[in-house]
C-alpha cells in the first residue's frame, strides 16, 4: 500500500489516542496495542504536549518509540501505520 493510498485510508479515521501535558510517552503502550490490532492509528496531540516542540517532530518521536511509520502529519493530527 503506498503512502497516498494510506493517507487516503486515514481520512475517515477517528482520532483514538490522544497526547497531552503528560507527553508522548504516556501513551507509548496505548498506541503499541492499538496498533497490533488495526493498520492506521490517527493521533492528535494537545497544545499543552508540544510543550516547545512541534506535532512533526512530536509524531516522529512516537512513531520511532512504537516502531512505525509516520504516513503524515496535518496540523494537531498523525497519522501512524505498522
Amino acid at each position: 500500500m503506498t503512502d497516498h493510498d494510506l493517507r487516503k485510508e486515514a481520512h475517515d479515521l477517528d482520532v483514538t489516542v490522544w497526547v497531552g501535558k503528560k507527553g508522548v510517552g504516556a501513551v507509548v503502550d496505548e498506541l503499541d496495542d492499538q496498533l497490533k490490532e488495526r493498520d492506521l492509528v490517527k493521533v492528535k496531540f494537545h497544545r499543552s504536549a508540544q510543550a516547545g516542540a512541534d506535532v512533526d517532530e512530536l509524531a516522529a518521536d512516537l512513531s520511532d518509540r512504537v516502531s512505525a511509520d509516520l504516513v503524515e502529519t496535518r496540523g494537531h493530527t498523525a497519522v501512524l501505520h505498522r
